[in-house]
């Protein structure tokens, strides 16, 4: 067999490992291993294996990956989530819809010290869910909001699958930060205006609660400072260059575990639950790695990449077509993976043929930089588009009582919100990167 048919043999099977509910990693190392093996051999694999797990976990970068997740899990035991949505809740919770905009608006802050899409949606849906229910909310609208709320935790940075990306391709991640930080408020504008729409036409759907005196208002405000704190901390030392993003993720674990306290509602269980939470997602995460690795690196040996690249420069179309096609696999893909597994598969054999196109005349640094923040996007729609999206089955295994087929009605208006936010970002780039002079000059 050719070198490129086993390449996709070996995708092929990888998808129907998945099909079959074995764990994401294995379903990649598998045909992986079987892949390296049938293309050099036997000796060749065990030589490979012995050092690819070492020369991978011992990437310094990777430790801020669980100490992001650390910082997002003190948060949510600590129930800085809480008060997030009671703040909000207090300003816009007496709008048509408010309680929605305020489990949004949430969301976003809370991404700002988590970094997992996954986990704001079901940290954020503990909180707001019940609150919403008892409005008599629909809960259509209930669950779509906090479903494609839930997205924002990693548009918002810090964001794992960013950092992810940033080791990847050997981006600077805080910068690849910064030009997250205008699409994610545009994304969360995007929402609320989504939600305005649906309730002015719909307004059966949610129900205007009671304003509150300003005097209350005030005082819900006071309990988000120690988020406000912790952004300016963390993102003003990367900025301003006293931290590292590494740095700057341990600083950012050791003031949320501390704002936790100060609060007094984390627990000696929930300081337990919070270490034990973070290990098994670092655990999933690290074997990812593992199992991607296997598979590129048997990619790599059937060339597939570089012949990629070159098919793509060959190609006499214009390159935003081949870069909104790549677009669409992602949203594709996002019905049988999750974020991490889509890029950790996908970057190191996209990524060479991107950087082969001249696409709007960008230079290879903010190119690679723009082409992130759009993958990004992308995944982040794929984590709630139908027919599958991984974050309404979070949200709906927390709201059982709402059917699957009216979360999918519910997250439609959002996605066509997701979909022009990413046109916009793609015919012009400078929505994302044009930030990054202002933070590096």
């Amino acid at each position: 067999m050719s070198p490129t048919l086993i390449g996709l043999l070996m995708f092929a099977s990888m998808l129907v490992l998945m099909g079959l509910r074995v764990p994401i990693a294995a379903a990649m190392f598998i045909p992986g291993a079987i892949g390296y093996a049938t293309l050099s051999s036997d000796m060749a694999l065990l030589n490979m294996l012995k050092g690819s797990a070492v020369a991978r976990l011992s990437v310094y970068d990777l430790s801020v990956i669980p100490l992001f997740l650390l910082m997002g899990q003190f948060a949510t035991q600590g129930g800085l989530s809480r008060a997030l949505f009671q703040a909000a809740a207090a300003f816009v919770g007496h709008i048509r819809g408010g309680l929605a905009m305020a489990a949004v608006l949430s969301a976003a802050a809370f991404g700002a010290v988590c970094g997992s899409s996954v986990a704001t949606s079901a940290t954020i849906t503990q909180v707001a869910y019940p609150e919403m229910k008892a409005h008599g909310y629909h809960g259509r609208l209930t669950t779509a909001a906090l479903a494609c709320g839930g997205t924002l935790g990693i548009l918002i940075p810090p964001s794992v699958p960013l950092v992810v990306y940033a080791i990847l391709t050997e981006q600077n991640i805080a910068k690849l930060f910064a030009a997250a930080m205008v699409p994610g408020l545009i994304a969360t504008v995007g929402y609320l205006v989504v939600i305005g729409l649906v309730c002015r036409f719909r307004p059966a759907l949610a129900t205007p609660s009671e304003p509150l005196p300003w005097a209350a208002r005030w005082k819900a405000l006071l309990g988000v400072w120690p988020i406000a704190s912790i952004f300016v901390v963390v993102f003003g030392g990367i900025y301003s260059g006293i931290f590292s993003p590494t740095e700057a993720a341990a600083v950012g674990a050791i003031a949320t575990f501390a704002a936790a306290l100060v609060r007094g509602e984390i627990t000696r269980e929930g300081i337990v639950r919070a270490f034990t939470g973070t290990a098994e997602t670092t655990a999933m995460v690290f074997m990812i790695f593992l199992g991607a690795d296997m598979m590129n690196s048997a990619l790599a040996l059937t060339q597939m990449p570089s012949r990629i690249a070159e098919w793509a420069g060959t190609l006499h179309v214009a390159p935003l077509l081949i870069i909104g096609a790549i677009m669409v696999l992602y949203v594709v893909l996002g019905c049988v993976m999750d974020e991490l597994s889509m890029m950790l598969l996908t970057i190191p054999v996209l990524f060479p043929a991107v950087m082969a196109l001249d696409v709007h005349g960008l230079a290879a640094e903010p190119k690679a930089i723009w082409f992130g923040i759009c993958v990004l996007m992308t995944v982040g729609i794929g984590m709630t588009a139908p027919p599958v999206g991984l974050n309404v089955y979070v949200v709906n295994s927390l709201a059982r009582e709402v059917p699957m087929h009216e979360t999918y009605k519910g997250v439609l208006p959002f996605l066509v919100s997701d979909a022009l936010r990413l046109i916009a970002i793609l015919l012009v780039p400078g929505i994302a990167i044009g930030v990054l002079p202002w933070f590096f000059r």
